[in-house]
């Protein structure tokens, strides 16, 4: 006779509630191993000698776990407080041009003809409280003469000096404000705002900006990290970046691994970043497809994607500054 459901599920609890190592029942008292999550043990003595038995094993599902993670759906996008309008990392993902195409990605050709632009941040901080809103706000707001006030707090900013944008931005350090700590380590790192480059005090902040959560510092100890050699440490920094929703950290990683020849997890990667609208991703995918590492199945849902993902993020407003800063090109030039 079958045992019942009572008795099979009396068998379950039994199991997980027993030290892998020793069998002894301990109850909810147990630990279990931080890896995998599959065994539990009663103290360290117990995992220490389960371990050559149990490695092979949880090797294989940490793996497991860790691509479960990377792969799943990224967080959706945090919203511009202003126009509620998802925010890109980069402002040319949101550049009104024609839909992507399986022979043309337009907004990667504009970011090839205009280099000075490829790389601009969506969003702009305000110090003073340590908020963020999209450029297009921040150009809609300098072209109603608004922008010398912070529209959150109602101070005045236009006056202020870059050292007292420092101070502002150092006040929010001190209460572990993380967008704080990013834009104190990127002015460290290039030597912005009135303070001596010191790429080591970069470093620190980064690493305190990324233990707090924050994606951008993620991703930039990553890319550091990776020119540096290290790509141990960039995976595990642009990984951390690419769960938070950071389409580029993402695509970072897809060339990591195309170029390391795991060419199936590349496009994972990539997929995943391009379906976010990364406008460096797309490009790569619709080289696979040429190539024949993606069919036209995957490269036609994910083009419908990328283009969904651009056309959400698009306003007159982020328009017009984009094109500002293009005129603003050509007339330096």
């Amino acid at each position: 006779m079958p045992p019942t459901t009572t008795t099979m599920d009396h068998r379950l609890d039994a199991t997980v509630y027993r030290c892998a190592e020793c069998g002894i029942d301990g109850g909810i008292g147990l630990k279990s191993c931080k890896a995998c999550m599959d065994v539990k043990y009663c103290n360290a003595e117990c995992q220490h000698k389960h371990w050559p038995t149990h490695k092979k094993q949880c090797k294989q599902r940490a793996a497991e776990l860790s691509d479960e993670a990377l792969f799943k759906d990224p967080p959706a996008k945090e919203d511009c407080p202003i126009c509620f309008l998802p925010m890109p990392i980069k402002l040319l993902s949101c550049i009104s041009l024609s839909n992507a195409t399986v022979t043309s990605v337009p907004i990667y050709d504009f970011s090839i003809a205009n280099k000075e632009l490829k790389d601009k941040a969506m969003d702009e901080y305000y110090p003073c409280c340590g908020k963020s809103i999209c450029r297009g706000c921040a150009y809609s707001f300098a072209e109603s003469e608004n922008d010398e006030r912070c529209p959150f707090c109602n101070s005045d900013r236009g006056k202020k000096t870059a050292e007292e944008n420092i101070e502002d931005i150092t006040k929010r350090v001190e209460v572990n404000d993380a967008g704080a700590i990013y834009m104190l380590a990127d002015s460290y790192y290039q030597g912005l705002n009135g303070i001596q480059q010191d790429q080591t005090k970069a470093m620190e902040l980064y690493a305190r900006a990324a233990e707090l959560g924050h994606s951008k510092a993620h991703s930039n100890l990553g890319n550091i990290y990776y020119m540096g050699g290290d790509l141990k440490k960039a995976k595990f920094h642009l990984e951390a970046a690419a769960m938070a929703g950071h389409e580029v950290a993402r695509n970072s990683l897809g060339l990591i691994e195309y170029n390391s020849g795991n060419k199936e997890r590349a496009m994972k990667y990539w997929t995943i970043a391009a379906s976010a609208g990364d406008l460096k991703a797309m490009p790569e995918l619709r080289l696979s497809f040429e190539q024949g590492y993606v069919n036209r199945e995957s490269i036609n849902s994910t083009l419908v994607a990328y283009n969904n993902s651009c056309a959400e993020m698009r306003s007159e407003a982020r328009d017009a500054v984009i094109n500002m800063m293009c005129n603003d090109q050509i007339g330096g030039s």
